[in-house]
C-alpha cells in the first residue's frame, strides 16, 4: 500500500491506499459568502496552533481505490526482434574484431596449446559460475545490504586485501598441493562474489544483457588472441599496466578528492570507457600469455598450471561486465 499526502485537496500521486490531509492556509474567505465558514476556519487555525499533532490526526482520512499501476510489456515480436539485434551485435563484434586485429593469422594450435587453453577456459568458466551463485546467495541472505551500508573505505580495504591474498596464494601454491590450491581459489572467488552481490539490486534483464555483451566481447578477443601470430600482443603488458593504474586512480578519485561536476564526469568516463579498452587489451594479452606458457610448459621450463592462468581472464571478464552494467544502467536512466 502507498500513502500520500494531499495539500489543499490536490493529489500528489495515485495508489491503492492514500492518506488525504487538508491543511488550512491563509486566504481571503469572503468568496465563500458566509461568516460561519470563516469562523470555522479560524477555529481550526487556533486549534492547529494549540495542538498540531491532534489536529492532523483528526483531519487524516484513508480511503481505498481500485486503481492499479499500468505496466507496459513488449510483445513477443518486439522481444524476438530485440534478441535478434543483440545476437547480430555480438556476432558482428566478433567478425569486426577479428578482421581489424587479426589480419595476420598463425597456423593451427598444437595439441599441448589446445589442451592448456581449454583447461584455462574451464577454470575461468567454473570460477565465474561459482562467483555468480555465491553473489546471489549473499544477496538473498541480506549481506549485500550490509555491504552497501558499511564504510566504503572499509569495504574497499577488506575486499582488496582478501582478494589479493587469496589470489596470490592460489597462484603461488604448487599444483602438487591441489586441495590447498583449490581452497584458495574458491576463497578468491568468494571475495569477488561478496563485492559483486549489490549488483543484484539492478534489473535481471539488464544484468543478462551485460553478461551477453561481455561474453561476446571476451569471446571475440580470445579468438583473436588465439589465432594471431605467436607473442604478437605480449608487448602490451607495460602499456596495459599503466592504463589500469590510471583507471584505478580515476575510480578512487571521487572518494578522496573534492571534484566538481565536470571533474566527476571526466573521472567516470575514464573509469568506464577507459576501463573497457584497458581490460579488453588484457584479454588479448592474457590469451597469448596462456599460449606462450603452454609452449614453455611443454619444454619443461615452467610448471603446468592452468588454474593460475585462468585468474587473469576471470578478472578481465568481471571488470568488463561491471563497466557494461554501469553503461547500460546509465542509458536506462537517461531514457526515463
Amino acid at each position: 500500500m502507498l500513502k500520500f499526502t494531499v495539500l489543499i485537496a490536490r493529489p500528489l500521486g495515485l495508489g491503492k491506499s492514500a492518506t488525504v490531509t487538508f491543511r488550512p492556509v491563509a486566504r481571503n474567505l469572503s468568496s465563500f459568502g458566509s461568516k460561519t465558514t470563516t469562523n470555522h476556519f479560524s477555529a481550526a487555525s487556533n486549534r492547529t496552533r494549540a495542538s498540531p499533532s491532534s489536529f492532523w490526526s483528526k483531519c487524516s482520512r484513508t480511503f481505498m481505490t481500485d486503481s492499479s499501476a499500468v505496466i507496459t510489456r513488449p510483445t513477443q515480436a518486439q522481444a524476438w526482434k530485440k534478441y535478434a539485434v543483440t545476437a547480430a551485435t555480438v556476432a558482428g563484434t566478433i567478425v569486426a574484431t577479428n578482421a581489424f586485429l587479426n589480419r595476420e593469422t598463425r597456423d593451427g594450435l598444437s595439441a599441448a596449446e589446445k589442451s592448456y587453453l581449454n583447461e584455462s577456459f574451464q577454470y575461468t568458466g567454473g570460477g565465474l559460475l561459482f562467483t555468480a551463485l555465491a553473489a546471489r546467495s549473499f544477496f538473498r541472505s541480506g549481506a549485500a545490504v550490509r555491504i552497501m551500508s558499511a564504510n566504503p573505505w572499509a569495504v574497499i580495504g577488506v575486499s582488496l586485501v582478501g582478494s589479493i591474498a587469496t589470489m596470490w596464494g592460489a597462484m603461488e601454491t604448487s599444483p602438487e598441493r591441489p586441495l590447498l590450491k583449490h581452497a584458495l581459489w574458491l576463497g578468491f572467488n568468494g571475495f569477488q562474489a561478496a563485492t559483486l552481490s549489490p549488483l543484484f539490486f539492478l534489473s535481471p534483464a539488464l544484468l543478462g544483457r551485460a553478461a551477453l555483451y561481455t561474453c561476446g566481447v571476451v569471446g571475440s578477443l580470445c579468438y583473436v588472441g588465439a589465432t594471431a601470430k605467436n607473442d604478437k600482443y605480449l608487448y602490451m603488458g607495460g602499456p596495459l599496466l599503466a592504463g589500469v593504474t590510471v583507471v584505478a586512480l580515476s575510480s578512487l578519485a571521487p572518494l578522496a578528492l573534492p571534484l566538481g561536476m565536470r571533474g566527476l564526469a571526466v573521472s567516470e568516463a575514464i573509469s568506464l570507457y577507459g576501463g573497457l579498452a584497458v581490460f579488453g587489451g588484457f584479454v588479448l594479452y592474457d590469451t597469448q600469455k596462456i599460449l606462450h606458457n603452454a609452449r614453455m610448459a611443454e619444454t619443461g621450463a615452467i610448471r603446468r598450471d592452468p588454474l593460475r592462468e585462468s585468474i587473469g581472464l576471470e578478472l578481465d571478464m568481471i571488470n568488463i561486465f561491471i563497466r557494461l552494467v554501469q553503461i547500460l544502467a546509465g542509458q536506462g536512466n537517461r531514457k526515463k
